[in-house]
């Protein structure tokens, strides 16, 4: 340490000039309107050094433009590529749940003998009235009126009018679906009817047992939906009634609200009148 001191004793000694020389300036020059001789004798002589300073500066800046671009401009570019990175981001998190729905869907074809066909939904209506989505697959793909259309979670609804590049599907939760089903415990056997936004048992005799978590599944009677697919699960049972029968409601196992893709299941039997299945 003390050997470099002596080697630039010279350059400390200036510098620490330089610094108790600008302090005593500026302290003296805030109580006065104009500097004294030796102030102004002070300032002619540490103007180059500050001069040298500043060019020294602006220089090291000017490199820095060149080779990084300005603050600024690399902000901004910084931003942008963030920007492109969260879109990349949330394209590939849209392309990676699609694939994991269509996985759902291809396993739930595989399980079934009846030949089916992948749509999707570009169409919902969902007012008080009437509840039915519209898909990208019509006449030109062979699809008719009557045709079941199922989800990888259980059944949608059916196809009620076709076009040649789209149709329209009633789902099971409209007012004027019906569907024959029964539960998977003890096989008793029901209307479903929808009601909005559920869906509840019709002409469900009061002995037949009926509880609460039941799963209900197409009973496959009537034409239209094959039997044994998912329909919903049992949330309510009531028995307190003075009618013969007892009043079941039921949860669908299908998310309308969140439904992108779907199955039509192409078949030969058809019911003699839509949109209603005979038990």
């Amino acid at each position: 340490m003390r050997e470099l001191f002596k080697k630039y004793w010279r350059l400390v000694s200036l510098g620490f000039l330089l610094i108790a020389s600008l302090s005593y300036y500026s302290s003296h020059l805030r109580h006065k309107d104009t500097p004294s001789s030796l102030e102004r004798k002070l300032l002619t002589i540490v103007y180059p050094l500050q001069k040298s300073v500043m060019l020294v500066g602006d220089g090291v800046m000017a490199i820095r433009t060149n080779l990084f671009g300005s603050p600024d401009a690399t902000t901004a570019s910084l931003r942008s590529e963030n920007a492109q990175l969260k879109e990349h981001l949330v394209g590939h998190e849209e392309r990676r749940k699609e694939n994991e729905r269509l996985k759902k869907l291809l396993s739930f074809s595989a399980q079934r003998e009846e030949r089916m066909v992948a749509a999707r939904v570009i169409g919902v209506d969902a007012t008080s009235w009437f509840r039915s989505i519209t898909i990208d697959r019509g006449s030109s793909d062979q699809i008719s009126a009557g045709m079941a259309v199922v989800s990888a979670y259980g059944v949608v609804g059916r196809v009620i009018t076709s076009t040649p590049h789209s149709s329209r599907v009633l789902l099971i939760v409209d007012a004027a679906s019906k569907l024959s089903t029964m539960t998977e415990r003890t096989r008793a056997r029901a209307i479903s009817r929808g009601d909005g936004d559920g869906m509840s048992l019709d002409y469900l005799p009061l002995t037949d047992d009926v509880q609460v978590g039941d799963l209900l599944l197409t009973s496959g009677l009537g034409g239209g939906f094959p039997k044994g697919l998912i329909v919903g699960a049992v949330t309510r049972v009531d028995k307190r009634g003075f009618d013969m029968f007892q009043t079941v409601e039921v949860e669908p196992a299908v998310d309308f609200e969140h439904l992108e893709e779907v199955l039509v299941i192409f078949s030969t039997e058809m019911p003699s009148s839509l949109p209603v299945d005979k038990p």
